[in-house]
């Protein structure tokens, strides 16, 4: 039986690691032993990236696994830890609100994930259509009692054709939608540092950026430091934390070739 209690505590510090001085770093993580190596290497919350847990269970990304081994496969990395764990739910997998919000519950998740880029469609919502999904994530998540950290995601910098000025509509639809009840916000693909430092000037909430392990956050390889100086409050891997470990199989199987 769900636990709405610990759900709910778990959600209040999830929200709150995204307030701190320092940026909440949230591994992304596909299966339960991804998810206990990065306890392990002391994390106290994870994300779950719906390209890697695709990848896990012999899926592609891009709403291609069913919403219900989605949800399994949250369940059993959520059952395997015990910190706030959030899930990339990509565009809500034509789901109404109230039941994808039951799902991710039940799964054992306190965030998520939420896109403009509706797969089943092959489109970009509008922003108005966005923030109105958006909205009814957060009062069905009110209606649970669970304050469900809403990260709302655009993937304007990825398909800019048709904008004039991307840059103002990715403003436009992150302030949008985080009238609408968001958390935090995540515009994907951001092209440069001072695009960066736009975004996070003109949009009220925290702004998640992706980073390569071992190379920086995108864009320009930017450290820790230096998001935390821009303003950024949340960095997370998407599928490039298990993209970073592939090669590492071959290195440490060499000697058995």
């Amino acid at each position: 039986m769900t636990d709405f209690t610990v759900l709910a505590e778990r959600a209040s510090a999830l929200l709150d690691a995204h307030h701190q001085a320092k940026p909440v770093v949230l591994p992304t993580v596909w299966d339960a032993w991804s998810a206990g190596a990065m306890v392990e290497a002391g994390f106290t919350a994870l994300t779950i990236g719906s390209h890697p847990l695709a990848d896990s269970l012999g899926y592609a990304d891009g709403e291609n696994m069913p919403l219900e081994e989605a949800l399994d496969g949250i369940a059993r990395i959520t059952s395997s830890v015990d910190v706030p764990v959030s899930a990339d739910l990509e565009s809500g997998y034509d789901t109404d609100a109230p039941d994808l919000i039951a799902g991710l519950l039940e799964a054992g998740a306190v965030g998520l994930n939420i896109e403009d880029t509706v797969h089943s469609a092959g489109r970009l919502r509008s922003a108005e259509e966005h923030a109105e999904y958006i909205g009814d994530l957060r009062r069905a998540a009110d209606a649970q009692r669970v304050h469900v950290v809403i990260n709302a995601r655009t993937d304007v910098f990825k398909s800019p054709e048709g904008f004039p000025d991307p840059t103002a509509e990715v403003i436009r639809r992150l302030n949008l939608c985080a009238e609408a009840g968001a958390d935090s916000v995540y515009p994907v693909a951001m092209p440069d540092t001072e695009t960066l430092k736009r975004v996070v000037s003109e949009v009220p909430l925290p702004l998640n950026v992706t980073a390569r392990p071992l190379e920086g956050a995108i864009p320009d390889g930017l450290g820790l430091v230096q998001l935390t100086e821009i303003g950024v409050k949340r960095v997370s891997f998407g599928p490039l934390l298990q993209a970073t470990l592939r090669p590492q199989f071959a290195e440490v199987t060499r000697a058995w070739r």
